[in-house]
């Protein structure tokens, strides 16, 4: 009995598969043509950030505060590794800093599991700045009620970050 429940199952996941493969592909959905208001154009793919001018020279992490984006720079310059980030609730002051404290993973401020913490910075309220990716791989926005220093990114980028930001790593903020 058990062999005949396989075999219909594959049978059907095979024609579903053959349906599927076989369908005319359908167009995008595209709003209705109307002269008043006309379809959005289409763009192409999207330019990577650049660098900001003021961030100075030599390997170091940059993160704009204002564009909640981190850029990896090699000693070259080259093609500097970036991606978006969600920021904290209290944010670093425009300035260089270096890496002082490492953690792999420890419970952040805001009580959530977090691991690759690199930390560069205090508020002057005391509060550890630094970047870190949630163990669960959530993104949410910060509770505005509480005030944490951890700038969130992708477990993916936390990993580079965790790979390129060793102890002393330059760390530089603009706005």
């Amino acid at each position: 009995m058990a062999g005949l429940t396989a075999a219909a199952i594959a049978a059907i996941g095979f024609l579903g598969y053959q349906a599927h493969a076989t369908a005319p592909a359908k167009p995008a959905a595209q709003a209705p043509a109307n002269p008043q208001n006309p379809a959005p154009a289409q763009q192409g793919p999207a330019k990577p950030a650049t660098l900001p001018a003021e961030s100075g020279s030599g390997q170091r992490v940059v993160y704009s505060v204002s564009q909640k984006r981190v850029w990896l720079v090699t000693e070259d310059g080259k093609e500097p590794k970036t991606f978006t980030v969600v920021p904290s609730t209290v944010h670093p002051a425009p300035g260089t800093y270096l890496v002082n404290s490492r953690a792999g993973t420890v419970t952040g401020s805001d009580g959530v599991p977090i691991e690759h913490v690199v930390r560069f910075a205090s508020s002057t309220e005391g509060i550890g700045i630094g970047f870190s990716a949630r163990v669960d791989g959530a993104l949410p926005q910060p509770d505005p009620g509480k005030k944490t220093g951890g700038i969130r990114m992708s477990r993916a980028d936390g990993d580079a970050m965790w790979a390129f930001a060793l102890y002393n790593s330059k760390v530089v903020v603009v706005p």
